[in-house]
């Protein structure tokens, strides 16, 4: 969990609340969840599944699911909770790291990171949270190796 890119056609709007105050979270993997849940439910038992998975998966609480050709720009999420964006969609790893650099995005908390730190986790496609390094609590983008 912490920063994750995620591919998306290049009008994608994440959808906002009913006030339009934040972001809707949405998951990833709605047929993989749903699948597993099903797989579950049949070998051992509905009940399993419901307690194993809190309930069965919501498509509503997850991404849509486009086909891979329309998905041709790149997100910026943080999955610390259930997966909200940072970032608006950009064509390239490298236009979405720019971004992220010049507007201060959060790398972890109130921790931002500079531009090559985030074409790390652009073209890597996630990062952790955060880490301990030497110590000291660091953002996971921080402490991506090249």
């Amino acid at each position: 969990m912490g920063r994750e890119v995620r591919r998306v056609p290049k009008d994608w709007v994440h959808p906002m609340n009913e006030s339009g105050s934040y972001y809707k979270p949405l998951l990833e993997g709605y047929t993989r969840r749903a699948n597993l849940f099903m797989e579950m439910a049949n070998t051992k038992g509905l009940q399993e599944a419901v307690d194993y998975f809190g309930g069965a998966p919501d498509k509503e609480r997850h991404m849509p699911e486009w086909p891979a050709e329309e998905c041709t720009h790149l997100m910026m999420y943080e999955n610390t909770s259930e997966g909200t964006p940072i970032s608006p969609a950009f064509l390239t790893p490298e236009e979405l790291a720019q971004w992220l650099a010049d507007t201060g995005a959060s790398s972890f908390g109130s921790m931002t990171a500079p531009y090559e730190q985030w074409l790390r986790t652009c073209r890597s496609g996630w990062a952790p949270s955060a880490v301990v390094v030497g110590g000291e609590l660091t953002s996971g983008v921080a402490a991506l190796k090249p």
